[in-house]
């Protein structure tokens, strides 16, 4: 039976080596100009138009002119999401890259998945609000309950004003990596930006990976019980945090369990 979508069209262009390059590289929710991109999946300025061109006409892409330059992001968040699940499948089957790229441990550490946290340290938050009944699964998605909401008010993030958003409030996304779920939608970007605005997360250059900070790894203890690894990096020595932490450390190997 030929019933639903017709999926080859689109199966086909992100098949080829240099689209699903581009379309990786665009998934730290950063717009690149075309001359970047040719860079990143190693083709010419002549040959990376055609396929952005194709990539437009699909709806994978969407462009935005600044200047004399023409920027490329992801249509949405469909879209992300579409990759992100075949990362997962790639990622189960075996298909690997042949060389690993030096960021990989990095990169399966903390990353960006779109717009919000993936990665060991985005699932370990996302296991330490359930267990902190933070959250608390409803239908397909997640329910963000009275101590959630306090949680991240102690951050200063105003929940009222994102389920005025129009997108999923608050929903889980399985990680390719750890094949378990961190926080997505419109609460898990606004933790992304939060943390990465109070200092406690860094984006790291030109990749999908994002750093803690030395502080950061303290505040994510004290936050929700999240203890991380060994940071990449080092930040100041004291930094505040929200007032009446919890105090229990919870390794990021062992978050689900507590």
């Amino acid at each position: 039976m030929k019933d639903g979508p017709n999926i080859v069209g689109i199966a086909a262009l992100i098949g080829d080596h240099a689209r699903a390059e581009v379309l990786t590289a665009l998934m730290a929710d950063r717009a690149l100009t075309a001359t970047e991109l040719a860079a990143v999946a190693g083709v010419t300025k002549q040959t990376i138009s055609a396929h952005l061109a194709k990539l437009l006409d699909a709806g994978l892409l969407a462009a935005e002119r600044q200047g004399r330059h023409r920027y490329f992001r992801l249509a949405d968040r469909d879209v992300a999401q579409l990759l992100e699940s075949l990362m997962g499948v790639a990622f189960r089957t075996g298909a690997l890259r042949h060389r690993l790229s030096p960021r990989e441990p990095a990169l399966r550490q903390a990353r960006v998945c779109y717009d919000h946290l993936a990665g060991e340290l985005g699932v370990a938050i996302h296991a330490r609000l359930l267990a902190r009944r933070a959250l608390a699964p409803a239908g397909d998605g997640l329910v963000l309950t009275a101590t959630g909401h306090r949680l991240l008010q102690q951050l200063g993030i105003d929940t009222a004003a994102l389920a005025l958003q129009r997108r999923k409030f608050c929903h889980a996304c399985l990680d390719w990596s750890e094949r378990r779920h961190h926080l997505a939608g419109a609460v898990g970007a606004a933790l992304l930006g939060r943390m990465i605005e109070l200092g406690w997360l860094r984006r790291g250059k030109g990749s999908r990976v994002v750093l803690v900070a030395a502080h950061g790894r303290l505040a994510l203890q004290h936050w929700i019980g999240v203890l991380t690894e060994e940071p990449a990096e080092r930040g100041p020595s004291a930094v505040p945090t929200p007032r009446n932490h919890p105090r229990q450390r919870t390794p990021v190997a062992r978050a689900s369990g507590a």
